[in-house]
């Protein structure tokens, strides 16, 4: 089975890099702790296969929470990480949302259209 994890980070929020690298840190151990509790076989194939993650960008909250919508209603593990507002956004801002990992043609049908950070 083909699994991965797709990060999708929101670029409307003029993020520093290592601002934006933490964000996506914190996604990517998030999802992966949803994803543990709601279908640990697809964790366990995950991690032994190398943990194959795709990060992705937008430019809207609306389109983080649509993508949350959509990976809900297909059951997919997945988390909108909000900022603690200790530096540069305010606190609860959400930066980014982390699905899986889950079957890669699963988590396609819900970001196949956006594009690699």
């Amino acid at each position: 089975m083909d699994l991965k994890q797709v990060i999708v980070v929101r670029k409307d929020l003029k993020m520093g890099v290592g601002k934006l690298a933490v964000q996506v840190a914190h996604a990517s151990i998030l999802a992966y702790e949803r994803s543990k509790n709601k279908n640990p076989a697809w964790c366990k194939t995950w991690y032994q296969s190398g943990q194959p993650k795709v990060v992705l960008k937008v430019y809207s909250l609306e389109e983080i929470e649509e993508i949350e919508e959509k990976a809900q209603v297909c059951q997919l593990p997945v988390i909108i990480v909000r900022d603690a507002g200790l530096t540069q956004l305010e606190p609860g801002t959400p930066t980014c949302v982390g699905i899986g990992p889950a079957p890669s043609n699963m988590i396609d049908r819900i970001t196949g259209m956006f594009n690699l950070l």
